[in-house]
């Protein structure tokens, strides 16, 4: 397993201080470019040499590899492996069935040793070139003297056998890293190298990265968006799946934001830039995944400090295994207890506990990228599976964030779509989001000459539009007065509702933005208008309760009867909203939860990002601020409030299924090593031990993935 722990082509591909690992490595040392695309083949070195079978993924091995279903190997590699096996085989016939006396009872060392070298000599050459490195005691030196040995003794095919499995148990590891990477390296085609810019020429095609904000692009079906903008023409749907796990397309017209990397899929798309290459959404994500490993989680600490000090004592009781028990036990036989010593070193392989737990939680990054939630560290899964509090800030994380109508609320006689008629022919000519507010929730919903535009009203000589400032509207239509706005306008025309209308009182009135609305002297009724909560929120709230979360919290700046009306919608109790919150009482409030328990935050504007950065973890919203973006931990690409549970649902599956890895490895080291000091276990059962429980915790990290 030695490949995901020390690559083994050049020494400055992978010293431990450099940035330019390849993924594979990566995988395994929680190094930050465990993303990042390998420069081309010759360029690093790391490649260069005669060992290309151990080259990074085969990204420099494209048109070499073979498939096997969603897996591939080069073919180098499968080509040496299938040549040490028939020669291992051939060997273990002629011992088995060959001469035994004479010098041709040696004739099976030819293929044999032929095979040794196949499969064992790039585990040599690293236990030497670690020498060097003065970083000898590593499970390449554990295998190298174990096998060296095994042939001293006259054990060849065992010896063969160990190395020719360990090759095995190499590949299917390869293949498993492979995979668990593949969802992260698809995110290197979200970032398109070019893009058509609009030139006094016409269109034309130059590098994305040089496209500055406010220029004009187009984007044809089937291309991928270059730079986040806003769509000024066309129309169609949008992949966004990459970004957000979303797998619905998004429809966008003129106006609707879009982001680089998301997929045009029907529509031809000229979109007016909003950021650089360098700051668009496709490249911060790759950014994000590229540091997603950087932060180790406490169990890879544990294992990078345990196999330190574990290789030398087990090489030191090999040792003693060997030397001490001929020495004090009458008729002990060197060679038996040597044979032992060595089934130990073998055993003792460190291979699943230093591949199994690093390859665990990039595992959980990776599925977990695939569903639009990036982590920026495998510290933070660690710490989301301790959650006991999560707080939430309203406005445009559990709310829309912008005015909607909430509720018709129909005079005594006048029926909803009466209402909603003459408040919208009254908003018709107003720019004031509340007046778009009702306009965008009449255009579906009331007849076509109900929904009056601008030159309509404008040129009917029958209609007079008057605004009246900080009291509402007033419009003369056709002869009749149509008064939309605050109960002072109703008033000042000598027409009074009751107070609160006898409906939500003075609650509704606080929580709510309300317009009255009156025609030819009557009262029709009243409309509130307000932040309507997101879909999903709701279930949420529920899902973070199943989890067993302890406190689900809503912090706002918002006056306190709103925040509670809200609150209430969402079903988290009157004591756990806070209101009227400056950003420096959000820091205070959040503060406060940290000192008793693991806290959560999640946020989207730029007053969220100091609270952000200073919960235990901050969870932004990936629409959201930039600055909320820069100091959370985790970036949820929709703004879906869902996905918080799932983060946290995702951050314990990954935790547990690292923790059962360690659990399986040391247990079953500590068994086999027990039958091997007490002569019950050979070098084929030491293999088990080895090979076998690597690969299965290997295996058990994948799930991670799903």
């Amino acid at each position: 397993m030695e490949m995901l722990k020390e690559h083994p082509a050049v020494d400055s591909c992978c010293e431990d201080d450099e940035d330019d690992c390849c993924p594979v490595c990566a995988a395994a040392r929680g190094r930050a470019s465990a993303a990042r695309s390998h420069a081309p083949a010759g360029s690093c070195g790391c490649c260069a040499d005669d060992d290309n079978d151990s080259c990074c993924a085969g990204e420099h091995s494209e048109g070499r590899s073979i498939s096997i279903g969603s897996y591939s190997l080069p073919v180098k590699r499968l080509v040496v492996f299938a040549a040490a096996l028939a020669l291992w085989i051939t060997g273990f016939l002629l011992m088995q069935f060959g001469p035994a006396n004479g010098l041709l009872r040696f004739l099976p060392l030819v293929p044999l040793a032929a095979s040794y070298a196949l499969a064992g000599l790039p585990v040599l050459r690293h236990a030497v070139r670690n020498l060097r490195r003065g970083r000898a005691l590593d499970e390449n030196f554990l295998m190298s003297i174990a096998t060296i040995g095994a042939f001293a003794i006259g054990e060849w095919e065992e010896a063969v056998g160990v190395m020719i499995f360990y090759m095995i148990g190499e590949m299917i590891q390869e293949m498993a890293v492979n995979r668990s990477r593949s969802s992260i390296n698809a995110l290197l085609a979200l970032k398109p190298d070019t893009a058509r810019v609009q030139t006094a020429a016409g269109w034309a095609e130059t590098s994305a990265g040089g496209v500055s904000p406010g220029a004009l692009v187009l984007v044809r079906p089937g291309e991928r968006i270059p730079l986040d903008g806003t769509v000024i023409e066309g129309s169609g749907s949008v992949d966004a799946s990459m970004l957000t796990g979303e797998s619905r397309p998004v429809p966008v017209a003129p106006d609707a934001e879009v982001r680089s990397g998301t997929l045009s899929l029907d529509g031809v798309l000229v979109i007016r830039t909003t950021r650089t290459a360098e700051d668009s959404s496709a490249a911060r994500i790759i950014a994000l995944v590229e540091s997603a490993t950087e932060a180790k989680a406490r169990p890879e600490r544990f294992i990078t400090s345990f196999a330190r000090w574990y290789t030398p004592i087990v090489v030191g009781a090999a040792a003693l295994l060997a030397i001490l028990p001929p020495l004090i036990i009458p008729g002990a036989h060197f060679a038996e207890w040597l044979y032992r010593a060595l089934i130990l070193l073998v055993i003792s392989c460190p291979c699943a506990l230093v591949v199994s737990v690093p390859l665990g939680y990039f595992a959980g990054i990776g599925g977990m990228s695939r569903r639009g939630i990036m982590v920026k560290g495998a510290v933070h899964l660690d710490t989301l599976n301790k959650t006991r509090f999560v707080a939430f800030d309203k406005t445009g994380t559990l709310t829309q964030g912008n005015f909607s109508l909430v509720a018709l609320e129909p005079a005594a006689g006048i029926d909803s779509g009466a209402l909603l008629e003459t408040a919208v022919l009254a908003e018709a000519e107003s720019n004031h989001p509340i007046a778009k507010a009702i306009r965008d929730y009449g255009k579906d919903r009331t007849t076509a000459s109900a929904i009056q535009d601008d030159s309509s009203i404008t040129a009917n000589s029958n209609t007079a539009y008057r605004e009246i400032a900080g009291r509402g509207l007033e419009l003369n239509y056709g002869g009749e007065v149509i008064l939309a706005g605050n109960r002072g306008l109703l008033e000042s025309h000598g027409i009074l509702p009751l107070a609160g209308d006898g409906r939500n009182g003075e609650a509704g009135e606080a929580a709510y933005t309300v317009v009255y609305v009156a025609r030819d002297g009557k009262y029709y009724g009243r409309i509130l208008i307000g932040d309507t909560v997101k879909d999903g929120a709701v279930e949420a709230v529920k899902t973070l309760a199943e989890l067993g979360i302890e406190k689900t919290l809503m912090f706002t700046g918002d006056a306190r009867l709103t925040a509670l009306e809200t609150a209430g919608r969402l079903g988290i109790p009157s004591d756990r909203v806070a209101a009227e919150l400056l950003p420096a009482d959000k820091l205070a409030e959040v503060e406060k939860l940290t000192r008793t328990g693991t806290t959560v935050f999640v946020g989207d504007g730029i007053n969220d990002a100091p609270v952000l950065a200073r919960a235990d973890v901050g969870i932004a919203m990936g629409s959201g601020a930039d600055a909320a973006v820069e100091a959370a931990d985790v970036i949820i690409m929709t703004s879906d409030p869902r996905r918080v549970s799932e983060t946290i649902h995702r951050s314990r599956r990954t935790r547990r299924i690292v923790m059962e890895n360690v659990a399986f490895a040391l247990g079953a080291k500590g068994i086999f090593i027990t039958l091997a000091v007490l002569g019950l276990a050979n070098m084929w059962i030491a293999l088990i031990a080895d090979v076998g429980v690597a690969l299965l915790a290997i295996l058990n990290s994948t799930r991670a993935l799903r």
